[in-house]
């Protein structure tokens, strides 16, 4: 797309984990505290889009940004607070998962607007929390379980099983994946791309002048929708197969050095 001139970018949307913070610092690079900075200052607007909770975004908080797209797209809002978006998972959906993993081994967590809860905190399900620095949600009662309020759950699930157990237990969700160990579940359809269509009619920006960053399978609905769908260095190799461009990894500057190259800084 650079042979097509300088593009007039007018939002950019990024993915946290993995993409403005380092699995490896757990931080986010100066390169891209100031990047960020310098987007804002020329009056571009600066989203993120994330699987995460709107809960568990303390680790960016100091940073000013123009809106979150959170759940992977069931819950965008603004900066000041105003929801724009929220669609939770169909409860049946919900009630049969509950149900599948009385039968069978499985672990999940169950995402709200306020909380977070697991079914069994196994090793696995505690290496993940770590591994996003995150800490472990308490176990929920059985008896007690809300399944009419589920922005998104978290199924670990191994992919080759993914698809079976998608079809036959939640039929009416989606799934997506950014690591081996877990899937996230969203209600059917549900993308980061449908928070990037509601902030650019929010802000009046055409999908022609927006931007993304990801390096997980969540983001590649996102980096294909906008006009420049750009692959960290570290991402797997599907989402490298469908972006644009491909920048160097989060903790060698790939986000400056990917604005830089589109001319967008």
């Amino acid at each position: 797309m650079s042979s097509l001139g300088k593009p007039n970018i007018k939002a950019v949307f990024l993915d946290i984990d993995g993409t403005l913070i380092s699995f490896k610092t757990n931080k986010i690079p100066e390169s891209t505290h100031k990047a960020i900075k310098s987007l804002r200052e020329k009056g571009i607007k600066v989203i993120v889009a994330t699987g995460r909770s709107i809960n568990s975004l303390d680790h960016i908080r100091h940073i000013a940004f123009d809106g979150f797209i959170t759940f992977n797209g069931s819950y965008c809002i603004t900066t000041e607070g105003k929801v724009m978006y929220k669609t939770f998972i169909e409860p049946s959906d919900i009630k049969n998962l509950v149900q599948y993993a009385e039968d069978f081994p499985l672990s999940y967590s169950l995402m709200y607007e306020d909380k977070v809860e697991i079914n069994d905190a196994t090793p696995e399900v505690v290496g993940m929390y770590a591994h996003v620095n995150l800490p472990v949600p308490p176990v929920h009662d059985k008896e007690n379980i809300d399944t009419d309020h589920v922005l998104q759950a978290n199924i670990f699930l191994n992919k080759k099983d993914e698809k079976t157990f998608m079809d036959h237990i939640m039929p009416k969700s989606s799934a997506s994946r950014w690591s081996p160990l877990f899937a996230d579940v969203n209600h059917g359809g549900v993308t980061k791309s449908i928070g990037i269509t509601h902030f650019c009619e929010y802000f009046g920006i055409d999908i022609s002048q927006t931007m993304s960053f990801g390096d997980g399978g969540n983001d590649i609905a996102m980096l294909k929708y906008t006009q420049i769908g750009v692959a960290m260095g570290n991402a797997n190799d599907d989402v490298k197969e469908i972006a644009d461009y491909i920048t160097e990894d989060v903790d060698n500057h790939g986000i400056e050095s990917a604005l830089i190259h589109f001319g967008v800084l």
